[in-house]
């Protein structure tokens, strides 16, 4: 990749200044997701309203009276109009989708965001809507509803789609796709870290992984084989580190993408949404 190799090159002179122009490129989080043709009766149909997190104004969606809500976390570059295919299926069977865009996408103000500020509005939303029938997240998503479930976002389910695991795969991807050196590696690592002072070993902290008993809900994990955005491996990681509370739903051809729309992974996220707490046992794969 053309910029990989000219950060690299910035790197043997100032590692400081590659580390910064890497920095920007991992946190820039445009072009906004535009809203989709097929999306758009369900988003216009949607309560929206507006919150301030860390002085960013950021739209939250709401379909349906707030009974039942099932809180919905979009991935990175995305919106949540991404989840239009699930919602009026939620709507159906009771429950109130609500979502938002995070700060930098959608119809949200800011720039950018970053894991705390998912785990922020997660909250606020929380103490607007109490306990959550479940956490619907797709790829970073998925990320930021660990860590919120881990900080007192209380929810009865987890459905994990496409979903990022290991906080630094993140970093590793996007280093090895822009083809930066481990130079330049470091230093967009002690950028991240600089970022949240308070906590420590973030890369663990962070991770869907860390404290596993602090999440003590039922998990459904779907994940593509074939996705190129994160890999299936990341499924994985979670299959083994939640046990029998973690379910594998496996799918193929789907890609990182068309995943949410499909009607197989809906069907299969709702019936798990119904089922009785489930018996301690084997993790078991669908």
């Amino acid at each position: 990749m053309l910029i990989g190799r000219f950060v690299n090159g910035i790197s043997y002179v100032s590692p400081s200044l590659a580390g910064r122009v890497a920095f920007r490129l991992f946190f820039n989080a445009r072009p906004r997701a535009a809203l989709r043709v097929d999306e758009r009766a369900v988003h216009a149909a949607a309560v929206t309203e507006t919150i301030t997190v860390d002085g960013t104004a950021v739209v939250t969606y709401r379909w349906g009276d707030g009974e039942r809500p099932v809180l919905l976390l979009h991935g990175w570059q995305s919106r949540a109009s991404r989840f239009a295919a699930f919602i009026p299926r939620l709507q159906a069977l009771g429950y109130t989708p609500v979502g938002f865009d995070a700060p930098g996408h959608g119809d949200s103000g800011g720039r950018t965001t970053t894991i705390v500020g998912y785990r922020a509005v997660a909250e606020q939303l929380r103490q607007r809507y109490g306990t959550f029938e479940a956490v619907i997240g797709h790829s970073f998503g998925v990320l930021s509803a660990f860590l919120a479930l881990r900080s007192g976002v209380l929810a009865r389910r987890l459905i994990a789609v496409s979903g990022v695991s290991d906080f630094g795969y993140l970093v590793t991807t996007f280093v090895r796709q822009a083809g930066l050196n481990t130079r330049v590696e470091r230093q967009v690592r002690r950028r991240i870290e600089g970022l949240f002072p308070a906590e420590g070993d973030l890369w663990n902290r962070f991770s869907g992984t860390h404290r596993p008993d602090e999440v003590g809900v039922p998990i459904l994990v779907v994940h593509d084989d074939g996705d190129r955005v994160v890999e299936a491996g990341q499924a994985t990681t979670i299959i083994t580190g939640y046990g029998a509370r973690a379910r594998l739903h496996r799918t193929t051809g789907l890609g990182h993408h068309r995943i949410l729309g499909d009607p197989d992974v809906i069907a299969a996220a709702l019936a798990f949404l119904a089922e009785a707490p489930a018996p301690a046992g084997s993790p078991c794969v669908s």
